[in-house]
């Protein structure tokens, strides 16, 4: 039965929520564009509005590339440069500081959320129970800290980035092979999964709209004609 639980858990369940993460997401954007919003508070207790939310994004922003880089690097490409033990500890320590700092600014914008009556009448059932799922999923994530540190030779790591390289290149690997991993890790896992399924229903498909092509997009100055400023009124008659 416990082999059933894991294959389902960890090799059906995570191709559902991305089919549902990609698809819903496209659909949503295609079909309901009047619903991609959110209403604003942070008109409201500005200055903890504004710890929170930056340090909570620095965090956030820091902790998804570390997961991406450190999970889907394959083990042949980062071995030419340092060791499985000390990418380990790179891990762990880098972790652990962008994890705090996310932990303190999430915290600072769910108590907002919650205790204040005026945003509190603002926020969707949605908006709270995303930020629970995101505290939860960071307090599980500063939770596998003490286990890393315990595995200081990288094994654990090195099975949880065999896994997500699996599961991207759509070669599973058995789930068993999960079976001897601590609890906050699967833990870890599975709502990390959920939050991808809930992803499109809620105020985090925000990520999609980041106007990062800004960036590259060059520069342009809106030159207003002094004659066509001064209208008809102002030509000479002739």
């Amino acid at each position: 039965m416990r082999d059933i639980v894991f294959q389902v858990v960890f090799t059906w369940y995570p191709y559902f929520c991305i089919t549902v993460f990609l698809f819903a997401s496209l659909i949503r954007f295609d079909r309901e564009q009047y619903t991609w919003r959110a209403s604003s508070s942070q008109i409201l207790r500005k200055r903890q509005f504004a710890w929170g939310s930056n340090l909570f994004h620095v965090g956030i922003l820091f902790l998804l590339l570390g997961h991406a880089v450190g999970l889907l690097t394959p083990h042949g490409i980062y071995t030419l440069f340092i060791t499985v033990e000390q990418k380990q500890l790179i891990a762990v320590t880098a972790g652990g500081i962008a994890g705090a700092l996310c932990f303190v600014g999430l915290t600072l914008l769910l108590h907002r959320r919650l205790f204040d009556a005026r945003i509190r009448a603002t926020s969707t059932r949605m908006d709270i129970v995303v930020l629970v799922a995101l505290w939860c999923q960071l307090t599980l994530g500063l939770l596998t800290l003490p286990f890393s540190l315990a595995h200081s030779d990288g094994s654990v790591m090195l099975a949880l980035a065999h896994w997500a390289q699996g599961i991207v290149t759509l070669q599973p690997v058995d789930a068993r092979s999960l079976q001897g991993l601590a609890w906050p890790y699967l833990m870890h896992l599975v709502l990390g999964l959920t939050i991808f399924l809930i992803f499109p229903f809620s105020r985090l498909v925000h990520i999609w709209s980041a106007p990062v092509w800004y960036l590259g997009r060059p520069g342009y100055q809106v030159v207003r004609s002094r004659r066509l400023a001064r209208g008809p009124a102002h030509q000479p008659a002739e």
